[in-house]
């Protein structure tokens, strides 16, 4: 897999997050809140992320709407001690995606392919990683669209208001 992606201390707070999603905003491991971003820092060495659901969702199959349970749908931007100023992006679409398939991902006039595994996916690579978060920094919002294994077309809109200070506390907080 291309990705460093570890499911520790993130895995385990994005089930407290599904769990408890309104009283997930009160953890010991929530550090702030940038508008539609939330920062985390967790484990050791220290993970530390900024992460937003979407602000619009829409499932379609056969070009029509339709009605999908899906688990928590996240966009994350990740820094872990040790590992510099990179950051990682993933998004999990709270299903598993088709095999072989990719997430395309729309900031303004920008596109990027995310590669899927289960139910994430991730940049290619770390200098993608590095191209979609100064994207999103620049952007308003971002569109992911991917298709479930089961065929339905998601399309997953995130503000990206806050992004930047967020993504720069996480940064800060992972620093050595």
């Amino acid at each position: 897999m291309a990705s460093s992606f570890k499911f520790g201390a993130m895995g385990a707070m994005l089930a407290l997050m599904a769990a408890l999603p309104a009283q997930a905003q009160d953890s010991t491991n929530r550090v702030a809140v940038e508008t539609a971003w939330s920062v985390f820092v967790d484990g050791t060495p220290r993970e530390c992320w900024a992460v937003s659901a979407p602000s619009e969702t829409v499932n379609t199959r056969d070009g029509r709407a339709v009605s999908v349970r899906r688990g928590d749908i996240l966009l994350f931007a990740t820094f872990r001690q040790g590992q510099g100023a990179a950051a990682e992006v993933s998004f999990t679409g709270g299903y598993p995606f088709a095999p072989d398939s990719t997430v395309e991902v729309v900031i303004g006039a920008d596109t990027f392919q995310l590669i899927t595994d289960g139910e994430w996916a991730w940049a290619a690579s770390p200098e993608e990683d590095g191209r979609i978060l100064a994207s999103m920094r620049r952007g308003q919002n971002a569109v992911l669209t991917a298709r479930s294994a089961r065929g339905t077309q998601t399309q997953d809109t995130f503000s990206l208001f806050g992004i930047t200070a967020a993504t720069e506390e996480a940064q800060r907080r992972c620093a050595e």
